[in-house]
């Protein structure tokens, strides 16, 4: 057989005539050699991206000196090339001003902004967040919200005509307004907002009247041991102790009809009329008109929009019933000035409060108006009529989310804030923190317009539909909780920035340290002592985390470590912030909250430090032994409960702080549970239980001291970076960055261990072991909460069951902490 044509064969050179063709061994030699060519080249290219990442891996953001005070007082010269970790510092110290955020709160409490209907502030927000440098958009959900159409409280007797006919008259009529006040513009503006409850139930009620103290559910306890007469009957409570919307649950769940709310003079300390202080506007006490707004919804069950637990509310999503989510009773909120002809009506009716127990004498502050504080009910000759009418709708927010990219993938940082309010005004609650959340972003852009970049992204956020329920900030956890659970490293939230000159915090322990950093470094606006810093007049006590604002999604449902900070008041010299009132307006801020705004510069400072800190250091800044010591002090809390069943003692409640009380108080047994005395103990239950506490303080151990490890390999390599290593020394560094990821990872996770997927009992939506808000307080934080809630109702079986779980995510964490990823 003739050989074949080599006519066209490309190597024909190197064939010799007449020598057997051999096939080819691969049939796609072409497409084999682009393969081959393709994967070395990408092969290639990872290994010089891997070197180019380790060569440059920001590390010298981190400080090579390290001061306990920074206050940016010396000039920079200025590398536009790279502004390095104290050069940061040095920006946010020094560009905030106090007239820029009396500027920024200036408009912001110019009108009313009630969640849902205050577009045109986030999309100036959004400009002026873009004006700063910060590329910003607005994220809207449609949320079912309500607004105020019609209320009316009155005061009606049954009187007797000398032809022994009987009639009704209104003898009191309630005005439910707040006084015009000619120095404050806010207070007189067409556009007001009427007084009301979010999320309250239309209703239209006439019946007896019962006073309920704070309306706790020991409160209401102590009613029905003393056979108070409640179903059937309109509650009035007076505003504190625990959050408002329980108030009206457990009125409620008792067969009550409605609600008035209102704020007694006697919680307001020593800042009052009776005691010879002139109100507001002349002076720092109450203002008499002044009225409490604010949301209704059961929050310690669930925050959010009711109609979509656990998933966003965007366009189309399904809508679930509100029954058990928020009332189904009317309530509305009143002045101490309208509660006083209905308290007054109860006067010689049932019980007085001193008849109960000392929890209902203290801080009662109408006597001297003639108020006897007896219980009631009133007769059924003497009732009041409550009227309330509210339009329930689905309605956009708009929550206004910056971004600053950073250069480490996947770590984000989360700093935000809420924009509605009640009122016009809302000086101190929220827009003190959208003041302040505008410098800091301000500073953030004078970074960046020098050359800043950061190392890790940070998100910005201006929430909407906070005081509803936490609506905004939670419809968002809930729709980016996939990208949150990975890339979240914290949430700063800063709600009241100021409203009196304490500095105040709440957080996760693994954060602790970062607030003593930052307050370290901001001079206090009380100079009494020439240089004292932030930290050294405030009283170092961070609070656990609870509920109440928008850090509550992130850290009670998605594991993310958190806290909240502001200049708080409630010293006995301090004026009275007016909650939710009218008159937290602009003109009450800068005469009487924060007169200068100095304290809203300080605010910004300590805000971004705390972002600088988290956001632009190679090792995340927690301390992981520190959270370990926290659940430990959390558990002997535990033990303090179980040795009060087992050996009661005689409290002073006069000496006890309002903190304490309603942790005290927020705790129920319920009276309806019968049991064999014979065969039931709660003594003996509560010390088996305390010895069953000793396994978690054995987990516990080892959580102390893996986390202490990893401490200590954070310091060594904190001592490493400082030392530095030159970028062709790639060996060494990438050993560096290896170690600082597997840090970093562990750190960061740490926090979503304690989440438990089941959620807490009869509340699902809480998934946090650790944290949670008190079940019948809202606000007030509860540590272990499934745990105590099992001792409050003295389930045992279900207490132990907990102490099982605590131990095992516990001993998970350790376990996860001691593995180098």
């Amino acid at each position: 057989m003739a050989p074949p044509s080599t006519e066209h064969t490309p190597l024909i050179a190197s064939v010799r005539v007449g020598a057997p063709h051999r096939r080819p061994r691969y049939s796609h030699n072409v497409t084999r050699r682009f393969c081959t060519i393709a994967c070395s080249s990408t092969l290639a290219f990872f290994i010089l991206a891997t070197i180019i990442s380790v060569a440059f891996y920001p590390l010298e953001h981190f400080p090579h000196h390290r001061h306990r005070h920074d206050h940016g007082w010396s000039t920079l010269s200025w590398d536009p090339r790279k502004v390095t970790y104290d050069q940061l510092r040095r920006i946010i110290l020094d560009v905030p001003s106090s007239e820029k955020a009396e500027e920024w709160s200036r408009y912001y409490t110019a009108g009313p902004h009630l969640a849902g209907k205050n577009l045109s502030q986030a999309v100036w927000t959004k400009e002026k967040w873009e004006e700063f440098g910060v590329s910003s958009q607005i994220v809207a959900y449609d949320v079912y919200i309500n607004y105020p159409v019609d209320h009316r409280l009155a005061l009606i007797e049954k009187q007797e005509q000398e032809d022994k006919a009987s009639t009704w008259r209104v003898s009191y009529e309630a005005s439910l307004t707040e006084d015009i006040i000619e120095d404050d513009p806010t207070s007189s503006l067409d556009d007001r907002i009427p007084t009301f409850h979010g999320y309250s139930a239309s209703g239209n009620v006439t019946a007896p009247v019962v006073y309920v103290n704070y309306g706790t559910f020991q409160d209401f306890e102590d009613l029905l041991k003393a056979n108070v007469s409640l179903g059937g009957k309109i509650a009035i409570a007076r505003y504190g102790g625990i959050f408002r919307g329980l108030k009206v649950k457990r009125a409620q769940e008792l067969g009550m009809v409605g609600v008035i709310l209102y704020s007694d003079p006697g919680d307001d300390g020593d800042i009052t009329e009776e005691k010879g202080v002139a109100p507001y506007p002349e002076g720092p006490a109450r203002q008499p008109t002044s009225v409490q707004r604010g949301s209704t919804q059961f929050l310690s069950i669930a925050p959010g929009d009711p109609t979509t637990p656990g998933y966003p509310s965007k366009p189309g999503a399904p809508r679930q019933p509100v029954d058990g989510a928020i009332p189904s009773i009317p309530s509305i909120p009143i002045s101490y000035v309208d509660a006083l002809p209905i308290l007054k009506a109860l006067n010689g009716h049932g019980p007085a409060a001193g008849d109960l127990n000392q929890y209902w004498t203290r801080n009662i502050g109408l006597r001297y108006k003639g108020v006897h504080y007896n219980i009631g009910p009133t007769p059924d000759e003497v009732v009041v009529n409550l009227l309330n009418q509210q339009e329930y709708v689905t309605t956009p927010l708009w929550n206004v989310i910056g971004i600053i990219n950073g250069t480490i993938p996947n770590d984000v940082l989360i700093v935000g804030n809420h924009r509605d309010a009640w009122i016009a005004g809302g000086a101190g609650d929220p827009n003190s923190g959208s003041a302040v959340l505008n410098e800091v972003i301000r500073s953030f852009g004078e970074a960046l317009r020098l050359g800043w970049k950061p190392l890790r992204t940070i998100v910005f956020a201006s929430w909407d539909g906070e005081e509803y329920g936490l609506v905004g900030s939670t419809e968002w956890v809930e729709e980016y909780l996939p990208w949150l659970n990975e890339a979240n490293v914290a949430y700063l939230n800063v709600d009241v920035g100021v409203k009196g000159p304490h500095f105040s915090a709440s957080a996760s322990p693994l954060l602790d340290n970062i607030i003593h950093s930052a307050a370290r470094s901001v001079l206090s606006p009380n100079q009494t002592v020439p240089g004292q810093t932030v930290f050294d007049v405030w009283d170092k006590n961070i609070r656990t985390m609870g509920s109440g604002s928008d850090f509550t999604a992130f850290q009670d449902f998605a594991g993310i470590p958190s806290l909240d900070v502001g200049f708080g008041s409630g010293a006995p010299d301090d004026a009275v912030y007016h909650y939710h009132s009218n008159y937290d307006s602009f003109y009450w801020m800068e005469n009487f909250g924060d007169p200068g705004f100095i304290y809203h510069k300080a605010m910004s400072q300590v805000m971004g430090l705390l972002t600088a800190q988290l956001a632009d250091l190679p090792i995340i800044s927690f301390k992981a032994g520190h959270y370990a010591e926290s659940l430990e002090k959390y558990v002997s809390k535990v033990e303090d409960k179980l040795d009060a069943l087992i050996s009661p003692k005689a409290m002073d409640v006069d000496s006890m702080s309002e903190e304490a009380i309603s942790e005290l108080r927020g705790s129920h047994r319920e009276t309806s549970k019968v049991v064999d005395a014979n065969a039931y103990n709660p003594r003996r239950e509560a010390r088996i239980l305390k010895e069953d506490l000793s396994r978690i303080y054995k987990s516990l151990g080892h959580l102390k001291a893996e986390g202490e490890q990893l401490d200590r390999e954070a310091e060594i390599l904190e001592g490493r970076i400082r030392e530095g290593i030159p970028w062709w020394n790639l060996p060494a560094r990438w050993f560096l960055v290896r170690d600082i990821r597997s840090v970093n990872q562990r750190y960061k996770y740490l926090d979503r261990k304690f989440l438990y997927a089941d959620g807490l009992d009869g509340r699902p939506w809480f998934k946090h072991i650790v944290f949670a808000p008190g079940l019948w307080t809202g606000y007030a934080g509860a540590v272990f909460p499934g745990l105590v809630e099992s001792i409050d109702v003295e389930d045992w079986e279900n207490a132990r069951r907990w102490v099982g779980i605590i131990e095992t995510k516990i001993l998970f964490s350790a376990s996860d902490l001691a593995v180098r990823k």
